[in-house]
């Protein structure tokens, strides 16, 4: 009765969505919350602006917060990785875990080792030491971050390896070509970036948020956090779009069908290439119609020149039946899911666009000789609801990396139909999918309703524990 309409694949294909999408909710917000939040206390440490040292503190609580819940969604997602994909880990472990170990071992030793100093040691250290922490912790989280997509980049791009002849596995022969794997260095900048927009705009968004409350005494504080939140929503939205154009160009090179989905092209284009904004997809027909074009501007995007077609679908897919027959049959369905892959990515660039057109009018709105942004209430909740908008951005972006594979999980390698566990079921599946919904529902809930209260206590609100006794070791502390 479990079975009906269900699979082991397409539910352990759920999962791994479900706990990656989560997870990817809050990495980025950590790693570009623990960067801006070493520039505020910076800023103090050079200017010695009490104000920043006040920003400092108070967005390091949403940083704590968002790291907490990415540790716990990460052990989770690589639970289920032990669940559900015991071929995979088989076929790749001696590649995969290297990377893995050394993130542990190193990238979140860091981390753990300077955010307990930097949490503990405000009024111990000089701050321009206590910004060092931060910085410290900051580094680590982009390191965490470099080791984590050198693993999935070898399954984009499998660089550094051999085929062990006996067990019919991966087998690691050059760490350094895996390290060194271009779409590795294509796409981490894209993700930093996307990162540190992520919390801009959050900083942003609940500042806007505080400013329509009016809550005496914190008005200097907001201001100053919405105008740094602006100016980072800026100037990283506008980077982030320029690293996913430097990734775009490996991705045309490597992966040629994901590209080809991204922009909807079934049959292979004129040159020049139209770059299409919509369109109608039969994805079961292969086919496309009633689109609506912008002449040649494909190929300005795809080639920086205004010259070039774009090969179709239909033509890759033939041309991966030629090589890949032998070893996976005349069956073989190489299309990536077309519709996913072509509204990810205009869903993905056009929260880009909206964020610049935002941050800029406020910007504008905000400057110190015409501040006339907090009568905007309007503009200022509009602010307020951006908070959600990079989230939906980076999913949209992740979705294209991981959709955009299908069908291997290491290209051209191994398939994803070959990887998942033998051992599981649909009704342990469909047990451990309901069970994780509700997890992750539970965790998500609690961060929202965390941010939501210290944003409502406020930037000088302190607990009573707080006040009494700042240092958890101090002999006071244990006299109680």
């Amino acid at each position: 009765m479990l079975s009906v309409g269900l699979s082991i694949v397409s539910l352990a294909r759920f999962q791994f969505a479900m706990t990656t999408v989560f997870h990817f909710f809050f990495v980025p917000f950590s790693i570009g919350m623990g960067c801006l939040v070493a520039v505020m206390e910076t800023i103090y440490a050079v200017k010695k602006d009490k104000v920043y040292l006040d920003m400092a503190k108070f967005w390091g609580k949403i940083f704590l917060l968002s790291f907490a819940v990415g540790i716990v969604t990460g052990i989770i997602q690589e639970f289920q990785f032990g669940m559900n994909w015991s071929e995979y880990s088989r076929f790749m472990g001696d590649v995969f875990g290297a990377p893995l170990a050394i993130e542990a071992l190193l990238a979140f030793f860091i981390e753990s080792v300077f955010i307990g100093i930097w949490m503990f040691t405000w009024d111990r250290f000089k701050p321009g030491v206590h910004a060092f922490m931060i910085w410290m912790t900051s580094i680590g989280t982009m390191l965490s971050a470099i080791w984590i997509l050198a693993a999935n980049s070898f399954m984009q791009h499998p660089t550094g390896f051999k085929i062990n002849g006996s067990t019919g596995r991966i087998q690691l022969t050059n760490f350094g070509d895996v390290i060194t794997n271009p779409q590795l260095w294509r796409v981490f900048p894209h993700v930093i970036l996307a990162a540190i927009l992520t919390a801009g705009v959050v900083i942003a968004g609940m500042s806007a948020w505080g400013l329509l409350r009016k809550k005496k005494g914190e008005n200097l504080f907001f201001k100053k956090s919405l105008r740094f939140g602006l100016w980072v929503s800026m100037i990283f939205a506008i980077l982030s779009a320029a690293a996913g154009d430097f990734q775009t160009q490996q991705i045309i090179k490597d992966q040629p069908m994901k590209f080809a989905a991204t922009e909807g092209i079934y049959k292979t284009t004129k040159d020049p290439a139209p770059w299409t904004i919509v369109e109608s997809i039969d994805a079961k027909g292969h086919k496309a119609s009633h689109q609506v074009d912008i002449p040649a501007a494909l190929s300005i995007l795809a080639y920086h020149k205004a010259s070039g077609s774009v090969k179709g679908m239909n033509e890759i897919n033939a041309e991966m039946h030629k090589t890949y027959d032998k070893k996976f049959g005349k069956d073989m369905d190489y299309y990536v899911p077309p519709k996913t892959m072509f509204w990810s990515f205009r869903v993905m660039t056009g929260i880009d666009a909206l964020i610049m057109l935002v941050a800029l009018f406020g910007l504008i709105w905000s400057r110190k000789n015409k501040y006339t942004i907090e009568n905007k209430k309007w503009f200022l909740v509009v602010l307020g609801l951006c908070i959600w908008v990079p989230f939906i951005g980076n999913s949209a972006g992740w979705f294209i990396t991981e959709f955009g594979r299908y069908p291997w999980i290491v290209y051209g390698l191994f398939t994803i139909a070959q990887a998942v566990s033998p051992t599981s079921t649909v009704a342990s599946l469909l047990f451990s999918n309901i069970i994780y919904f509700c997890l992750f529902t539970l965790l998500g809930g609690v961060m929202v309703w965390y941010c939501r209260k210290t944003l409502h206590h406020g930037p000088y609100y302190e607990e009573k524990d707080s006040i009494e006794n700042v240092d958890p070791f101090a002999k006071e502390a244990f006299e109680k």
